[in-house]
Order: structure tokens, then sequence, then C-alpha cells
């Protein structure tokens, strides 16, 4: 056998894509070259890696072993690679980083030092609902997760970031500024909702469940941004996290209805597999976050305390 790095990278990309051109457009190289890297590692079997049918590749059953093979030497040669670069002090290599949707409120303050103090490595952000951020954490598909409720029967470490608070709003009344509410009230008004498998969402029915209310559900909304564009709109009221409300609080545009047992105060938390093999980069952001998340909150969050 003697086939080398870059045809195994070209194999892959070509695999991926389905397409010798678009991993050509890809790669930065020209239809030619990927075509005569491709031709190269073939050369090395005596059974067929792809078919092209049309302008459509399809990989066999043998070319798909192969793939797979080169996936994990292709990421050994990037460890290596890492591992190098941290021995010399300069640390590289990618971060992916799954948020749950009001996370993205969040999760940007406690990386843009970071990212200017370590320039080589590449940062990923999913930002998702938490059902979707939970699958990709226990599928081993991201490296950390930035959630507000600790997911159950996953074996996790974490790093707790700072508080999350949900208010009851509404839209500001002027003419009614002093208006008393009252527990009983929340039978009569039209309540806007975030979809299911949301943590706003379920922290919001366990509140009203406990205090057996059944509010009438004007509309389900798949983001937070939504719903506070619905409750600026009047269409009704909705318990949403204080993170997401700054400028519209302080403009007026929404308003907190006070209540017992309000805000539903939860934990922001960075959280990872406890047997994940984090890399290089990885290792660096965890030491990043526990040297400095205080001074950023105190920085970046010192308005959250005033509700």
């Amino acid at each position: 056998m003697n086939y080398t790095l870059h045809q195994l990278i070209v194999y892959l990309k070509v695999i991926q894509k389905n397409s010798i051109t678009k991993a050509a457009e890809e790669l930065h190289l020209t239809q030619p070259a990927v075509s005569i890297q491709i031709k190269k590692l073939q050369e090395q079997f005596d059974v067929p890696l792809i078919e092209i049918i049309g302008r459509k590749v399809h990989v066999t059953e043998f070319g798909q072993e192969i793939a797979t093979a080169c996936q994990e030497i292709v990421n050994q040669m990037s460890d290596i690679q890492n591992k190098a670069m941290a021995y010399k002090g300069m640390v590289a290599g990618k971060i992916k980083i799954s948020v749950v949707s009001t996370g993205k409120y969040v999760i940007p303050y406690f990386l843009t030092k970071f990212s200017k103090l370590f320039p080589g490595i590449e940062i990923t952000i999913d930002v998702t609902n938490k059902s979707r951020v939970i699958e990709s954490i226990e599928k081993n598909e991201t490296d950390f997760a930035l959630v507000s409720t600790i997911p159950e029967n996953l074996n996790i470490n974490r790093v707790e970031l700072m508080s999350n608070k949900l208010f009851l709003v509404r839209k500001h009344n002027p003419k009614a500024p002093t208006l008393k509410f009252k527990l009983s009230d929340l039978n009569n008004i039209s309540l806007i909702y975030r979809e299911e498998g949301s943590a706003t969402r379920q922290a919001m029915e366990k509140y009203l469940s406990k205090l057996s209310i059944k509010t009438k559900k004007t509309v389900e909304l798949v983001s937070n941004e939504a719903v506070k564009q619905a409750v600026m709109a009047d269409m009704g009221y909705s318990i949403m996290p204080l993170i997401g409300m700054r400028n519209e609080l302080l403009n007026d545009d929404l308003e907190i209805v006070s209540l017992p047992n309000l805000p539903i105060e939860t934990q922001w938390n960075l959280i990872w597999l406890k047997d994940k093999q984090l890399p290089p980069s990885g290792i660096a952001y965890l030491n990043f976050i526990k040297e400095n998340k205080d001074n950023i909150i105190h920085k970046h969050f010192d308005w959250y305390r005033k509700f």
C-alpha cells in the first residue's frame, strides 16, 4: 500500500459530498486534480471504492469501510498535530458547543476573550432546542453543551456559570402601571408557549401545574425571540427567561408581572460527558472558563442582578 494522507482527505470529501465537483470546490482544487487523487487511491485496491453513475458518486460497501478507516486516520493525524502545537504552547483544534435557544444570549460572552487568546481554535456553536442538545451530548456529537436543566440518566461533568431567571411578562401597559395581578387571574389570560421539548416550556408547565392553573394557550412558537415578539404584539402573556429581555424591559416594551414563586430560577451549566476524552482545545476552554467566569459575569451580566 502506498497511499498518502492527501489522497485520504480528498476521498473522504468526495464521499461526504457525493460529488467530485463539490469536493473540488470545497478543497479549492480542480476537478481533474481530485479525479487523479481518487484514481491513485483506487489503484491500491482490487475492489472498487466508488461508482460514478451520471454525475453522482455512489460509494460501494467496501468503499464505505475504507472511508470509515480513513476518517479514523485523519482524526488521529489531527490529534497528533494538536498535541504537537500544545507542546509548543500553541493550542489549536476545534470545539463544538450545543446550546439551547435561550443560551444564545449567554454563550457568546463566555467565548469572546477565549477566541482572541486562542485564534488557532475553530469554534462551532449549534443553537437548537433542549431535546436536540441532549441528544447531541448523548451521541457524543458535541464537545460541550450549555443547558439550564441538567439531563437525567447521563454521566456528565459540569461547570456552573450563572443563574437563569424566568418571569411572567406582558406588553407594557402605561395606563395601568399599578394594576394588581393575582394568581387566580392566570385562569383568565391567554398564554404563549414555547414548543414541546423546550426547557422554558417545561419550567412554565411545572409552575402552572403546581398551582393547578389551566390557562388558555394562544399560540405555540419555536423560539424565545418569537415568543417575545408575540407578547409585544399583545397576543398574550408568557413566562420567559430574563436574559433575553433586557432591552425590551428598559425600553418599556415589556413589563414583569409579580406573582408568588416567581421568578423561576435555574442555573446555566456548561456540561460534557464524564468519559469523554477532551482534546487540548477543550481542556484549554475549560481552564479558561474556570479562571474567567466570575469576571465575565460581573462585566456583562451585572444588570441581571437588579431583577
